[in-house]
């Protein structure tokens, strides 16, 4: 179910990422890394609340924005030197893997 997919690299991508993002110095971890550890869990909490929503594109549109700020706030990490070139390809790789998932959800449910 490509429903449970995307939930399951969601939370995956939160297992791995948070405790890279809890380790940023402290000028940084309490803006950007707070702000991404927030948008993470939003993200992962509007994908459990679509599938079971009637209504599932009400939630799921939103959440691509999200995914999208996502992608820039990473791209900070890297252009900011806090995080090395390797973990910032894998992190796209992920948020990419969950991106996806949530555009054809988003087109499957327009169908």
């Amino acid at each position: 179910m490509q429903e449970l997919s995307i939930i399951q690299k969601t939370y995956d991508l939160i297992k791995w990422y948070v405790p890279i993002l809890n380790r940023l110095p402290r000028d940084h971890k309490f803006m950007l890394g707070d702000r991404m550890i927030t948008g993470l869990y939003d993200l992962l909490e509007g994908l459990i609340k679509a599938r079971y929503a009637k209504d599932k594109l009400t939630i799921l549109e939103p959440l691509n924005g999200s995914l999208d700020i996502l992608r820039h706030q990473t791209r900070l990490l890297l252009d900011f030197e806090l995080i090395k070139t390797e973990r910032y390809e894998y992190a796209s790789k992920l948020i990419n893997e969950v991106g996806s998932e949530l555009g054809g959800w988003i087109k499957n449910k327009k169908r």
